[in-house]
């Protein structure tokens, strides 16, 4: 391991280094099947940053701006790389960036993993809305499911669904996860704080 990290935005040639550090950074977690096999493009203004050590992507933040607010769309931290601060130095290298398009609020959404909810809730992010993922997969009961003609019984879905069903989904599917959105304010007009604060 090293030493040393830098953080500095993404460049096109980080592109293969950044697929494997986001690959690597969510194995061992309840993303570990959201592979992509190229780096994403934003329909809005994003800032894109990395950690970078020993010529390798060991960190990244894209974080996409859509007016006032803006949304992580991807941080993840190779695992070998972890605990080492790389995340909260991403962000606050994002939050800095945003400030040139005034934007307000940070948003992100997560799953059930422990330490990615205590990380946002430590950096101040709070959460303010959650749902479930539900995925269902070839070893679920496929009751319920309609397919178009010709197509045999589905073998996997994706879906939503309100918390209100949560114990039945979860007794009904294998995987069913509350995906959680965390906001934090970044720039709150100074009219918005009350005198007591």
């Amino acid at each position: 391991m090293c030493a040393s990290y830098v953080i500095r935005e993404y460049q096109d040639r980080d592109a293969d280094s950044w697929l494997r550090c986001r690959l690597q950074s969510f194995f061992h977690t309840n993303y570990y099947d959201d592979v992509v096999t190229e780096r994403p493009a934003y329909a809005h203004p994003t800032v894109r940053h990395v950690a970078a050590a020993d010529k390798s992507v060991v960190g990244i933040l894209d974080a996409q701006v859509d007016g006032a607010n803006a949304t992580i769309e991807v941080l993840a931290v190779h695992p070998d790389h972890a605990r080492r601060g790389i995340a909260t130095a991403l962000l606050r290298k994002t939050e800095a960036a945003l400030a040139r398009y005034a934007v307000s609020t940070l948003d992100a959404w997560t799953r059930e993993d422990v330490p990615a909810n205590r990380w946002y809730q430590r950096a101040g992010f709070v959460e303010s809305f959650s749902y479930l993922h539900v995925h269902k997969v070839d070893a679920d009961d496929a009751t319920g499911f309609e397919t178009p003609t010709g197509l045999s019984r589905p073998l996997t879905a994706f879906m939503h669904a309100s918390r209100d069903h949560e114990a039945s989904l979860r007794q009904q599917f294998r995987r069913v996860y509350v995906c959680r959105r965390y906001v934090k304010t970044l720039n709150a007009p100074p009219d918005s704080m009350s005198d007591g604060a």
